[in-house]
């Protein structure tokens, strides 16, 4: 059997992406190509493809050893103030 293979521009694969990867998950390839050159592929995983638990089983991956970090809260932003002011009073 022979998979279908689409090929699209740079271009048109931004504009279309969702379609790109619906048209992966039903078996199609999309040879991507620049300047009328492929250069790489979308197409759908394998049914071997390493998952991140393979992937770190077989020592490709490493864990992460911090997971319980969070993004600092936000600071708020006055106009009209020069930056290393502003950065001068969060500082103390």
């Amino acid at each position: 059997m022979c998979t279908p293979v689409n090929t699209s521009g740079i271009r048109e694969l931004r504009a279309g992406l969702p379609d790109a990867v619906r048209r992966a998950t039903a078996g199609e390839r999309t040879v991507i190509t620049t300047h009328g050159r492929p250069v790489a592929q979308l197409a759908p995983l394998d049914e071997g493809s390493p998952d991140i638990d393979r992937l770190l089983a077989a020592g490709a991956l490493v864990a992460p050893r911090r997971t319980d970090w969070r993004p600092p809260q936000p600071v708020s932003i006055w106009s009209g103030v020069r930056i290393d002011r502003a950065l001068r009073e969060l500082r103390g």
